[in-house]
């Protein structure tokens, strides 16, 4: 499953300057079911919490309309110099990538209201319950929000794993199952993507 789309050279090059930045980027699987989901939307807004060494950003504008926009957010200057590095050897437009420096709760509060057709998250683990709120407020009717690391590696099914990244990837996918407003679905895809669509009114 994970290699059933294999990688170009700018992906590999860029996964492995993030494995080199110790920021572990989203596995080849995870990475090609964000750039379905992007083509899939017609993904002309995107959010990405957690900029890394630009590996999902490549997967993401690899799906949007060439008029798409993908603001990216994280707090490490230099997993945005790689990422930059990324798409310019993807040769991506630099209007189409917005990248914002800073803490994403700081930032995501900033971003329109139901102006985003996908929101994807990799960011702090423990903040994901955190991100679930703002990214479903970012949300059009029938946009998608996507959470990578859900499995944490198996942590997540054993409980005697009581640590505070853990507990929050339980809760955020307990929210997500639980809230009304959305329609999930978990994905045994990398280290497992939970991704739901967010109903139209």
């Amino acid at each position: 499953m994970e290699h059933f789309l294999p990688e170009d050279d700018v992906l590999t090059a860029a996964r492995s300057r993030g494995v080199d930045l110790g920021c572990a980027p989203i596995g080849s699987g995870g990475g090609s079911a964000l750039r379905f989901l992007a083509a899939a939307l017609q993904a002309k807004a995107v959010v990405e919490v957690g900029t890394g060494a630009g590996v999902s950003g490549l997967y993401l504008l690899g799906g949007m309309p060439v008029a798409g926009v993908l603001t990216s957010i994280d707090v490490e200057p230099e997993h945005q110099r790689a990422a930059r590095k990324a798409f310019a050897e993807a040769k991506i437009q630099v209007s189409r990538t917005r990248l914002i420096m800073g803490h994403a709760l700081d930032v995501l509060p900033r971003l329109t209201d139901a102006a985003y057709d996908l929101v994807f998250v990799d960011g702090a683990k423990s903040e994901y319950p955190r991100y679930l709120d703002e990214g479903v407020r970012l949300l059009r009717p029938g946009g998608v929000i996507a959470f990578d690391n859900v499995l944490w590696n198996g942590r997540v099914v054993d409980p005697s794993n009581r640590d505070q990244d853990t507990t929050a990837m339980r809760e955020v996918a307990r929210s997500v199952r639980e809230d009304d407003r959305l329609v999930p679905v978990l994905l045994p895809l990398s280290d497992g993507l939970l991704v739901a669509a967010k109903k139209q009114k």
